[in-house]
């Protein structure tokens, strides 16, 4: 029999417990580094995710912010590990977090130069105080108010509730604008997606006459996306997307304005042929959906040749979305 010589193991550096002890501190933080790096990685590239089968791409930019409570919470776990390695990695995509939504953080902006005022609401097709939304949404005193959802039986509350103070309206399908500017012309805009009947009308453009020049006003509302076992389902929103997209690529107005429920983020691919032709807003992350507990900005106001800037969210009406008041700076984008 031979004799086991723990001082011999020692010195191997094997079946020691201080040296296991330390294998499992190291452990946590080359892990924690490695997911550090992945989600700095996904802030900074999130076209990298594919949007495949599963719209993981789409899902993922829908709620990019939030990967912020992530980064923080490697942070804190590095910290409690006490792991140079994890806190340093942590680090990265916090940077890559602020790099990308600083600017929403510090607010809006403000100043002689926001000339329109424009509030944007998806009212709901169930809310049970049409009249109340309305107040609601006059009571900010904006140029413009927006509508979508808006049904036949609910559609006199609101007119009679806002004519006073907007006497110029044009509504088609459930989409609606409220002005009390002129209103020059208007005509539909079909975003139908394939298959989808003539009942179907959630697009109109109008052309609005400010006291400091003409802005082409379109009110949309793309189809919604749902969230299932298997992924998100997107393919006719992105269908209306690319319609809408193709629309504003032949306008020919020299200022625009996108106003409406687009049932996406600005960060969202499928949006992308909407978005890739107007300007970012400036200032306010305005998360307007859900009502309850408001987890992304899907209800938009965009411009082009224009600064749309001071975008928050007003108080919860009859609806499962927030309204949002966006202030237009008409001198250019």
């Amino acid at each position: 029999m031979t004799a086991y010589d723990g001082s011999a193991a020692a010195e191997d550096g094997a079946g020691s417990p201080e040296d296991g002890e330390r294998v499992r501190r190291r452990r946590p933080g080359r892990f924690g580094a490695a997911v550090s790096v992945l989600l700095a990685a996904v802030l900074l590239f999130p076209g990298l995710v594919p949007n495949t089968r599963f719209r993981a791409g789409s899902l993922v930019e829908t709620f990019l912010p939030w990967l912020g409570v992530l980064a923080v919470l490697l942070l804190v776990i590095g910290l409690a590990r006490r792991s140079p390695l994890a806190v340093g990695a942590a680090l990265v995509p916090v940077a890559a977090w602020l790099l990308l939504f600083a600017p929403l953080v510090a607010g809006g902006v403000s100043g002689d130069g926001a000339r329109l005022s424009v509030v944007q609401h998806n009212v709901s097709d169930e809310n049970p105080d049409p009249v109340g939304t309305a107040q609601a949404l006059a009571a900010p005193g904006p140029d413009l108010i927006a509508v979508e959802e808006l049904t036949e039986e609910a559609a006199p509350s609101y007119r009679r509730a806002l004519r006073e103070a907007y006497p110029h309206h044009v509504a088609y399908g459930t989409v609606a604008l409220w002005s009390r500017h002129p209103l020059l012309s208007d005509e539909p805009v079909d975003l139908r997606p394939a298959g989808v009947d003539e009942s179907w009308r959630r697009g109109l453009r109008t052309m609005v006459r400010t006291p400091h020049g003409d802005v082409a006003v379109y009110v949309v509302h793309l189809p919604s996306l749902r969230i299932t076992s298997q992924g998100m389902r997107t393919q006719r929103r992105d269908e209306s997307a690319r319609l809408l997209g193709a629309r504003l690529e032949r306008e020919r107005a020299g200022r625009v304005l996108v106003v409406g429920d687009l049932n996406g983020t600005l960060d969202d691919r499928g949006l992308a042929p909407v978005t890739g032709r107007l300007g970012r807003p400036q200032g306010g992350f305005a998360f307007s959906w859900p009502e309850r507990f408001p987890l992304a900005r899907i209800d938009h106001v965009l411009g082009r040749s224009v600064s749309v800037v001071g975008v928050h969210t007003l108080p919860a009406t009859g609806s499962d979305h927030l309204p949002v008041l966006a202030r237009v700076d008409l001198r250019g984008g």
